[in-house]
């Protein structure tokens, strides 16, 4: 399960308006623990861009990265886990506003 520690959320900005929707960067720290093998001593965060299109949101793409070193780490989330960020990015969109 994801453990958010904290999180940042901005809005992207279209400049030529092709794209439909609104789309949000978050960046959210996770508490990781120690005997799992995603843990680095330095911090790990993920990077989401998640789509907010009339009803429809999802995640359009995440990616996990170390904390200090901000070195991409090839991981990916379980179903479940990814489906609990997307309620997390939905719950927080209004943040960026």
């Amino acid at each position: 399960m994801l453990n958010i520690t904290e999180y940042s959320v901005e809005i992207l900005k279209d400049p030529f308006g092709i794209l439909s929707g609104k789309r949000y960067e978050f960046i959210v720290d996770l508490d990781v623990p120690e005997d799992d093998e995603l843990h680095s001593e330095h911090g790990v965060y993920i990077k989401a861009i998640f789509m907010v299109d009339e009803d429809q949101s999802r995640i359009v793409k995440y990616d996990f990265y170390e904390h200090t070193t901000h070195q991409y780490l090839d991981f990916d989330m379980e179903p479940e886990e990814e489906a609990a960020l997307a309620d997390f990015c939905k719950a927080h969109t209004g943040d960026a506003e």
